[in-house]
């Protein structure tokens, strides 16, 4: 069998832990009970509640009947559904920059993009736990961090300690974009590939 057609064993153990949940799901749906399923298919009631946990392997014998009382169909109960990936993105204004959120808020990486006018104040600082790394898209940035100035241009990068009092300010008249991560539990972004240094 060519690898295109082969059964990623992966994706078939996460559809097949997909069916307790689901079975489960559809039968509340239909406002049924355990013992109202058995007895419309024929199946214990702990056979099902050990199909629904997860604890039963399924099969043909168990989930045609199932399904039929369900009124589901087998694709409706084993097709996997990747969720919607877009990510809705939030903007806010503080100031003079402007923040794109472009992960959850929630999300262990926060990634963002900041567009930040030019202004005469002073760039104000700020630390918290984790790492940051901002990319510049476009503009010249100057970066504090701790006690050092530093100026990154367009499609240049820096990568820091975010527990270091940091911020960031547009150098020149042109405003500033840059893309910006940062990951709260402190550990560097990983890629996939790459080792831990």
């Amino acid at each position: 069998m060519a690898d295109s057609q082969r059964l990623d064993p992966d994706l078939t153990r996460v559809v097949l832990r997909e069916v307790g949940p689901r079975l489960r799901a559809a039968r509340l749906k239909r406002n049924l009970t355990l013992e109202a399923l058995a007895q419309t298919t024929g199946i214990s009631s702990s056979t099902l509640s050990r199909l629904e946990a997860g604890k039963r392997a399924p099969n043909l014998e168990l989930l045609i009947p199932v399904t039929r009382a369900l009124r589901i169909s087998l694709d409706d109960l084993l097709m996997w559904n990747a969720p919607d990936p877009r990510v809705h993105a939030r903007t806010q204004r503080f100031g003079n920059v402007t923040v794109e959120y472009l992960s959850p808020e929630t999300a262990p990486v926060l990634t963002l993009k900041m567009t930040v006018a030019p202004s005469s104040g002073p760039v104000q600082t700020r630390s918290h736990d984790g790492s940051g790394w901002v990319y510049v898209l476009r503009g010249t940035a100057r970066v504090i961090l701790g006690g050092r100035d530093l100026v990154v241009e367009a499609g240049q990068s820096a990568e820091f300690d975010a527990r270091i009092p940091h911020g960031v300010a547009a150098l020149g008249n042109e405003p500033l974009e840059v893309l910006a991560i940062f990951n709260r539990t402190g550990s560097r972004v990983q890629l996939p590939g790459t080792a831990e240094r």
